[in-house]
Formats: structure tokens, sequence, C-alpha cells
């Protein structure tokens, strides 16, 4: 099935996205976030791409869109806070009703989605967040749920794995570390792809 282009109301004006269904029955509703669009992130980043093309693989409408002041979606950058905003309006937006919330995102992005995660209430049916190179650096991520999926690189040059290990640590959170991975995962996007199918049991 072809991306679906949607424009829907955000706090700061419109906001882009592109939304995935899978070809059977959707089992929920993954929104994912883009890397921080001051160095040039958008809904296009490979990584992101990829995430969707995984979610919807597994079974879930895939929704990318673009913070405020990115490509089409209007607005202006505000230093994560109206981007998480715009998360939570994208979510509100889009999911659909009785069925669980995925939250994904990349970098700044996996921020975004964690923060979005904690102030939905608990029983807003988020089943799970998936964070890839979370930003644990520049940022402070909030604790978790336990069965949150966290995959970083281990040669990662601007999220270094150390810092994404010290935020974890307190929680017991495992991390799914990829050999020589860099930030961008470049010429690994295929196990990017393949660990988030196994941690939704699609791969034996």
């Amino acid at each position: 099935m072809t991306p679906h282009r949607l424009s829907v109301p955000g706090p700061a004006g419109a906001l882009e996205c592109v939304a995935d269904a899978p070809t059977d029955d959707s089992r929920g509703v993954a929104v994912i976030c883009h890397p921080h669009p001051q160095h040039g992130g958008t809904m296009d980043n490979k990584v992101v791409q990829t995430l969707a093309r995984a979610m919807r693989q597994v079974g879930y409408r895939a929704v990318r869109f673009n913070f405020r002041g990115v490509g089409a979606s209007q607005g202006g950058w505000d230093e994560g806070r109206g981007e998480v905003d715009d998360a939570l309006a994208v979510a509100a937006a889009l999911r659909e009703p009785g069925l669980p919330l995925v939250l994904a995102g990349f970098s700044f992005g996996a921020y975004v989605a964690a923060e979005a995660a904690v102030r939905l209430p608990a029983d807003s049916g988020v089943e799970r967040l998936v964070l890839v190179g979370p930003s644990t650096q520049q940022q402070q991520l909030p604790a978790v749920a336990d069965n949150t999926l966290v995959i970083h690189g281990e040669l990662d040059d601007i999220v270094p794995l150390s810092a994404t290990l010290a935020w974890a640590r307190p929680q017991s959170l495992p991390i799914v570390v990829v050999p020589g991975g860099g930030h961008f995962f470049h010429g690994q996007l295929g196990l990017l792809k393949n660990i988030v199918l196994r941690a939704f049991h699609t791969i034996p």
C-alpha cells in the first residue's frame, strides 16, 4: 500500500505526516519521531523510515511526521517542549480507538517519544517504546517502562554508548548494542530492522 500523506492540527499549526498502513487489519498505531530539527532531522531520515517499515511489517499503522517548522509543518523550533506536544497531537489525531499505541524515535526523536509516553496517562494504551540511539547526553530522558526496546550503536560518535548505559543502569534497563554500529547505522539498517522485528516476535 502506498504511504498516505496527510496533515493534522498541531498546537503550533498543521503538522505534515506520512501514514503507512499494513496490508491486513492494523494491530495499532506507531508514531515515529525524527532526529534533531536543527541538525537536519526530518521524517525522511533513513533510520526513521526503517522504523516505519518495521512497524508496518509487524502490523501497525506507521506514522512519521515532521516537527513544527520542518518541511510543511507550521510553527518553529521550541527546544523540545513543543516538539513533545507535536508528537502527542499526532498520536491523538491518528491513533485508532481501542487499539494500542507504540511510540518510537531516533536520537532527539527518541527523547521526544520517551517524554510523550510520560505525559500520557497510565491507562492510555501505550504498548511499547522503541528508542534508537536515544539522545541521552544532550537531553534528560525520563525513566521508561521496563519493556522499552533501546537500540544503540557500539561506536556511536554522536551519542556515546556510555551515556545511554549511564541512563539505563539505574533502571536495570537492557540495551541492544549493535557491534560496530555508528549513530546512523550506515550499512546496518537491515540489522536494525530485524532487531525491531524480533522484539515484536515476527522472527523466530
